[in-house]
């Protein structure tokens, strides 16, 4: 039998990132989706074809100050996300993750789910900056078309 769009989605994601067996990345489960959900309505994002999701979006918005110390490698995206408090405003967006099934890829999905996302941060937040840290090319692709797209700088953390 084959495997739903959901266990694909997890396969993908394990299979790429591999968070279980990094302390340093963070692990989404139940108690992160909706610790990021208090941070913005606008943190998670999913697009499902009527069968299962085949794009999640996730981003952590945060202030500067967090955002180089992880971009200098002083606190880890786990650190990252468990220093970033609720309730204070928020100036720059994590683009945390963009998983897409592969036959998905390449249609824009997960660019327009991202720039949307920021859209609806922004009205709510005066966001000055985003940033990545891209585990394949095609992330960083990615992020550099969003970061145009919105007219936000992005800031890349290379240390993969």
């Amino acid at each position: 039998m084959a495997k739903s769009n959901f266990e694909r989605m997890i396969q993908l994601a394990e299979t790429v990132f591999d968070s279980k067996s990094d302390p340093n990345q963070l692990d989404v489960d139940e108690s992160v989706i909706k610790h990021l959900q208090l941070m913005h309505h606008a943190t998670m994002s999913e697009y499902d074809d009527g069968n299962g999701p085949v794009v999640w979006i996730l981003m952590i918005p945060t202030t500067q100050e967090l955002m180089k110390q992880f971009l200098d490698n002083k606190i880890s995206e786990k650190e990252l996300y468990e220093l970033t408090p609720l309730d204070i405003p928020y100036d720059s967006i994590y683009l945390c993750s963009a998983m897409v099934l592969e036959e998905y890829r390449r249609k824009g999905i997960a660019k327009t789910f991202s720039i949307n996302a920021i859209n609806s941060i922004q009205k709510d937040y005066s966001i000055k900056n985003l940033f990545v840290w891209p585990f394949a090319k095609e992330g960083q692709q990615l992020a550099e078309k969003i970061a145009a797209a919105t007219k936000l700088p992005l800031l890349i953390k290379n240390s993969r």
